[in-house]
């Protein structure tokens, strides 16, 4: 099971990476060129909301019955972990419930502004956020 859900939680991650880019990218351009906010930027936010917390499931569930989450901790303590599992049992996995917590604010956030600056204001904050955080903590040398 366990190598079913890294690997499902690897390759969901392409797909969360493209939806936050998208996303932000689409706040951002929309947000300084002055556009409307249409069904399909509600739409792009939408889905990269989903797929993140569908992501951070996924990645609760291999926290706990992977060997390098909280498996780890219990065997060698905080102090006994080396950088990389400390990646992986600590950082990670913090950092990412933070960035799925800054992405439903800006979320939940935009739907409150009643016209498009400030909706792609929220939207372009907080994504660009998560995406700053997700991009932080990936471990990058299991990923290529």
């Amino acid at each position: 099971m366990y190598d079913i859900v890294k690997m499902l939680h690897s390759y969901w991650a392409y797909l969360v990476l493209i939806m936050l880019v998208l996303a932000t990218f689409n706040a951002l351009i929309k947000f300084f060129g002055n556009k409307e906010f249409q069904a399909v930027d509600f739409r792009i936010s939408l889905f990269a909301l989903i797929v993140t917390h569908i992501q951070l499931l996924i990645g609760l569930l291999l926290y706990f019955t992977s060997p390098f989450g909280l498996k780890n901790i219990q065997n060698n303590g905080m102090g006994g972990l080396d950088p990389f599992s400390r990646l992986l049992a600590v950082e990670h996995p913090f950092v990412g419930i933070l960035a799925v917590v800054l992405i439903t604010m800006g979320y939940s956030k935009h739907k409150k502004k009643l016209t498009s600056k400030p909706k792609f204001k929220m939207l372009a904050i907080f994504y660009t956020l998560g995406l700053l955080l997700v991009l932080s903590r990936i471990p990058w040398t299991n990923w290529f």
